[in-house]
């Protein structure tokens, strides 16, 4: 079976999203192939519910599978483990939480190579559209510092109410699982979301996530969309225990 596939030059229009293939297809999700990823390109795929994932010698490709795996904050599991790493290092010298402070670092070092896969998508270039998104207010980083370094984050992209989760890293015990709390945590104190965390992943599911049929996320995006995001994205380590009480 032949399964139609759109081809874009830069400045060409995303397709619907749900032209995407279908489950039988070769490449479940793929929605168009080429064009150009820059800022204006994020803004305008994540509007429509669609994101770019490419190898780093493939041309750009655009993705919106179904289902869609989506975290809602409220439903975030947190392990006994996981409780104990956050109460140790949170609001405790030398460990401090912030947003924003080094957007670019937060995804270089989601770009390293890690111990299961030499290959990132996450290149120079990738870097540049993000960074460009993150400086119109749309896309932001959570991240968790010890001693003045850098040692665990994620970013995200956010449109009106919508948080669309990229990618993260840690260098430490539980960091990437604690700036995904600080997150959530945010989240519900803003009511934003819920986090669209794209591809179906045991590790997500076993977090708290679940597949959404993609025209439900659809709508919900539709909705997110016409709500404003919250005012500020300042955050710190008192403000991560009052909103991670909960879990706490």
């Amino acid at each position: 079976m032949n399964w139609p596939l759109v081809h874009l030059r830069p400045g060409d229009p995303f397709p619907p999203a749900d032209q995407a293939l279908p489950a039988e297809a070769p490449f479940p999700g793929l929605l168009a192939v080429g064009g150009r990823v820059d800022a204006d390109s994020l803004e305008a795929a994540y509007c429509r519910g669609i994101f770019p994932w490419f190898g780093a010698s493939d041309p750009p490709m655009w993705w919106s599978p179904d289902p869609r795996m989506l975290l809602a904050p409220q439903d975030l599991k947190v392990s006994r483990s996981l409780r104990q790493s956050a109460r140790r290092v949170t609001g405790h010298a030398p460990f401090s939480l912030h947003v924003d402070r080094d957007f670019r670092g937060v995804m270089q070092a989601c770009a390293a190579p890690r111990r299961d896969s030499a290959e990132t998508w996450i290149g120079p270039a990738i870097v540049e559209a993000y960074s460009a998104l993150h400086a119109r207010g749309l896309a932001h980083s959570f991240e968790l510092w010890c001693a003045g370094e850098l040692v665990a984050g994620l970013y995200c992209v956010v449109q009106g109410q919508m948080v669309f989760g990229e990618s993260m890293f840690t260098r430490v015990n539980d960091g990437s699982k604690i700036a995904l709390m600080a997150l959530c945590g945010f989240c519900l104190r803003h009511r934003l979301g819920p986090i669209d965390c794209q591809q179906q992943t045991s590790h997500l599911a076993s977090m708290g996530a679940r597949p959404w049929p993609r025209p439900a996320f659809l709508h919900i995006l539709e909705q997110a969309l016409v709500r404003p995001g919250p005012p500020s994205w300042q955050y710190d380590g008192l403000q991560f225990q009052r909103d991670c009480a909960p879990w706490l």
